[in-house]
């Protein structure tokens, strides 16, 4: 494993990229990287000119302001629509599955809270969920950068045959106060206790 020191160039896109849809301002950028704002501002020039310099990037940077986010070049459009159209006719992936629960048990929830427990990116999966229609936007955060907040839908509620949330099978006592070993697996299992009982 190498243990380089990354380039300020690198610490930027790292940034920008767990940022996700939300974006991140040039405040943020220089507070966290401790650079200053001329120095950030060119260091994403010159990524913004590496991507649109690159055929092979599928990358190019935007921004609204003086917030900034990474997004997929116009010209995948259509591959990309259908990479997001092709899991509809599939079953919900274990990572979907964990996206989802830690949503049902702590809605309304951001982006990030969401990343904080999982412990990596989850832009891609809430995108799906949204597609499939089991999650939606319910406002925003009063925070800075006011993030999405996120719910279940009825969708969700009839994909498990639920009538309401507070149908939710219960956690164990433990998961239900370390939220960080909440998953996929959980939901699942308490979900098939919850139909035996039912069959039962």
């Amino acid at each position: 494993m190498s243990n380089t020191e990354p380039t300020n160039l690198a610490k930027i896109e790292g940034l920008l990229f767990i940022s996700g849809d939300e974006g991140i301002t040039l405040g943020d950028l220089a507070k966290i990287t401790g650079f200053m704002k001329p120095a950030v501002l060119e260091l994403l020039k010159q990524l913004k000119g590496r991507y649109e310099g690159d055929p092979d990037s599928a990358l190019v940077l935007l921004n609204s302001g003086d917030t900034y986010r990474l997004a997929t070049k116009h010209e995948l459009s259509p591959v990309i629509k259908h990479y997001f159209e092709v899991p509809l006719t599939i079953p919900l992936t274990r990572v979907l599955l964990e996206v989802l629960a830690i949503i049902a048990y702590r809605q309304p929830i951001t982006r990030l809270e969401i990343d904080d427990i999982r412990g990596v990116q989850s832009s891609a999966s809430l995108q799906k969920l949204m597609v499939r229609g089991l999650i939606s936007t319910h406002g925003r955060l009063e925070a800075p950068g006011r993030p999405f907040l996120y719910v279940t839908t009825d969708s969700f509620l009839d994909y498990f045959g639920l009538s309401s949330l507070k149908e939710l099978p219960p956690l164990a006592e433990q998961e239900d106060l370390d939220f960080n070993n909440l998953g996929g697996d959980l939901f699942l299992e308490a979900l098939q206790a919850r139909q035996k009982q039912q069959e039962e």
